[in-house]
């Protein structure tokens, strides 16, 4: 079975969906849990300021969204794809070769971890 791109009904990720940044932000800091966000859709989202640390978004779609000054290096990225965003001042995870980064970001591929 091939998964598919999703729109989750849980409340976090509809608080990015909607780009409530700061609400996002503020029921992570208050211990609200989070879920995977594996094969979540991004798509053409404002997520900067994002807490990014410790999510699953392995997978997931973010053509076209704004992702400047995110902070991913403790975050799974894994087979997500970048393609057209912005990603000034974003830190990636060491495992995450730049070529990879570079690949997704012009041309859609899915980002592969250095194992």
């Amino acid at each position: 079975m091939t998964e598919q791109v999703r729109i989750s009904n849980d409340p976090l990720y509809q608080a990015l969906r909607s780009e409530d940044i700061e609400g996002f932000n503020k029921s992570r800091q208050s211990g609200t849990p989070v879920p995977s966000f594996a094969y979540c859709d991004f798509r053409g989202l404002d997520l900067r300021g994002m807490d990014a640390s410790g999510l699953d978004l392995s997978n997931a779609y973010f053509r076209g969204a704004d992702l400047r000054g995110i902070d991913f290096r403790k975050t799974n990225l894994e087979g997500a794809s970048i393609a057209s965003t912005k990603i000034s001042g974003c830190y990636f995870p060491d495992e995450l070769p730049a070529d990879e980064i570079i690949m997704s970001l012009n041309h859609g591929t899915r980002m592969r971890y250095r194992k």
